[in-house]
């Protein structure tokens, strides 16, 4: 396994202690900022801590403190703290034609039987039409809640 030397300047280090100590940060923000401040080797630090007692003392696994420690020299201060975002892409399966299917179902009246149009029901009946191979009612709500529809009791009229 590779050794990393987290060495922080004065500056991170100052952040780092400001992040653990006070303010409304996530708490793998503070976690990620107290492994680094126990790990650092440069010249501020009074004692540098194992990475057992880290374990130990913070209750986390020995791996968690390698991959912090290997974030801050292979990717920089910033991402080691605050983590890195999502690299996954998700396909977008509601288009502007399929929304405008949707809402103009939705404004119609329900299948008999039913008093108004639920999420599932509208989900069912849009693969039912053909207008998209499948849909999870999910995705059903996600395009409506963009409309602004109501689709509680009206008054015709």
């Amino acid at each position: 396994m590779k050794k990393y030397k987290v060495t922080l300047t004065k500056d991170e280090r100052l952040e780092l202690e400001s992040i653990s100590a006070k303010g409304n940060h996530r708490s793998q923000k503070v976690l990620n900022a107290l492994i680094l401040l126990a790990c650092d080797e440069g010249d501020f630090q009074n004692n540098r801590s194992k990475n057992e007692e880290i374990s130990r003392v913070l209750n986390i696994s020995m791996k968690k403190i390698d991959r912090v420690k290997r974030r801050f020299i292979e990717d920089g201060f910033e991402i080691a703290v605050n983590g890195s975002k999502s690299k996954r892409v998700y396909a977008k399966k509601a288009d502007g034609d399929f929304e405008a299917h949707l809402v103009a179902l939705s404004c119609g009246k329900p299948p008999k039987g039913h008093c108004r149009w639920s999420l599932r029901l509208l989900a069912d009946q849009v693969v039912e039409l053909e207008y998209i191979d499948a849909v999870s009612h999910e995705t059903v709500r996600q395009a409506l809640k963009k409309t602004n529809l109501n689709l509680g009791k009206r008054k015709d009229g």
